[in-house]
């Protein structure tokens, strides 16, 4: 395990770069991307938990599931990036357990929109047995499953490093997952295993089931003309796909950079600011519009709510 001198070393560099290149005023788009995220995401969870029948809808139970674990990584990063602009002395143990938690949240929001993609897969293939095959109390215990199984890896890593760890009591002016998951060295293969295999076999699976959708579908006249909804439904949720995994590479990229001491301290962070402040908000900033508002669903029932707000305000008055 890294010793306290080796921890206070590295941050007192990263510090100095991040000075040196006044890189705290990325802190202020990720605070306007978060904010307006949070703004947002919880008004489609309302749509959806308050409508009885949104709420027996596989596709919905699995957007409302990605729509919280992206709100609780942002308000976990949003209070890294906060700490760190302002140089708050952080314990080393909470920075390990919000590290576990992000991670955590990350992983469960990228397994729920890979479920996503299969879920309408499963919709479009068999449509009269869709039901049967995944009624809301097996989606129910599918999204528990998904936690458990995007938990278990980083909570363990993170009980083992504590227990192993002869102090914790140090305190950093800089928290980031690239510093609690770059000490890792007796476990280093396997946290690249876990990584770069959950991005990949979940990848393939999209790719797998977005050729096969287009197979099927390719004789029923959806993709004929070059602005139909089939077409621009793939576009939009393509490019939100992009966003979510880019990141996930990006971090891997982070990690290989830490472990080179060849590669410039600067580069190494540029590279994580940029990715923890811009790349990993995207994909969460765009998704209540390209996922949760295209789902005419949810936007009659956003407005009804609003015409029945505005018929109680007229009527009030």
């Amino acid at each position: 395990m890294p010793s306290s001198a080796l921890i206070s070393n590295l941050t007192q560099e990263w510090v100095e770069s991040v000075l040196r290149w006044h890189l705290d005023l990325f802190s202020i788009p990720a605070t306007v991307i978060t904010l307006a995220t949070l703004l947002a995401d919880p008004v489609l969870l309302t749509c959806i938990f308050l409508s009885r029948a949104l709420r027996q809808e596989t596709r919905y139970l699995l957007m409302a599931n990605t729509l919280t674990a992206d709100m609780l990584f942002l308000v976990l990063n949003l209070a890294m990036v906060i700490c760190n602009a302002t140089r708050a002395q952080m314990s080393w143990l909470v920075c390990q357990l919000i590290t576990a938690v992000t991670v955590t949240t990350n992983s469960c929001a990228i397994l729920t929109i890979t479920l996503m993609v299969v879920d309408t897969y499963a919709a479009v293939r068999w449509p009269l047995r869709y039901h049967d095959l995944l009624p809301p109390a097996r989606t129910h215990r599918i999204l528990l499953g998904v936690w458990v199984l995007a938990a278990l890896y980083p909570l363990s890593l993170f009980i083992m490093m504590e227990v192993e760890r002869e102090s914790s009591h140090e305190r950093v002016p800089v928290c980031l997952v690239l510093f609690s998951l770059g000490f890792i060295k007796d476990k280093k293969g396997w946290f690249y295993v876990y990584f770069s295999l959950v991005m990949v076999i979940c990848a393939v699976l999209i790719c797998v089931c977005y050729i096969r959708l287009y197979m099927v579908t390719r004789t029923q006249g959806i993709w004929q003309s070059r602005f139909s909804r089939a077409r621009v439904t793939l576009l939009a949720h393509g490019v939100l796909l992009l966003l979510y995994f880019a990141p996930g590479f990006v971090f891997i990229m982070e990690l290989y950079l830490f472990q080179r001491k060849s590669i410039s301290q600067d580069l190494r962070v540029w590279v994580s600011t940029v990715n923890m402040c811009v790349f990993m908000l995207l994909p969460r900033a765009f998704a209540p519009y390209l996922y949760g508002l295209r789902y005419r669903e949810i936007s009659d029932t956003l407005m009804q709510w609003l015409h029945q707000h505005r018929r109680l305000s007229q009527t009030t008055v």
